[in-house]
């Protein structure tokens, strides 16, 4: 299963921290972004991926954070 989020995530360093507090989370995700994308990218690999729970982790760091439709 695969989950897209929009996010306004810019700087690899905020990227990284949050892979690291994402995978804390999803210890067995694939998490990565894709930030030269307008839309900030971030895409979340696994089974029983919980969008509702990564938007609420996400946001609470500071950030906006969508699942991209």
């Amino acid at each position: 299963m695969v989950e897209v989020f929009k996010t306004n995530v810019e700087e690899p360093k905020a990227s990284k921290q949050i892979i690291r507090m994402l995978l804390e989370q999803f210890p067995f995700h694939k998490i990565n972004f894709d930030l030269s994308d307008c839309d900030r990218i971030l895409r979340v690999e696994g089974e029983n991926i919980s969008p509702d729970r990564i938007i609420e982790l996400i946001n609470s760091s500071g950030f906006c954070c969508e699942v991209l439709v």
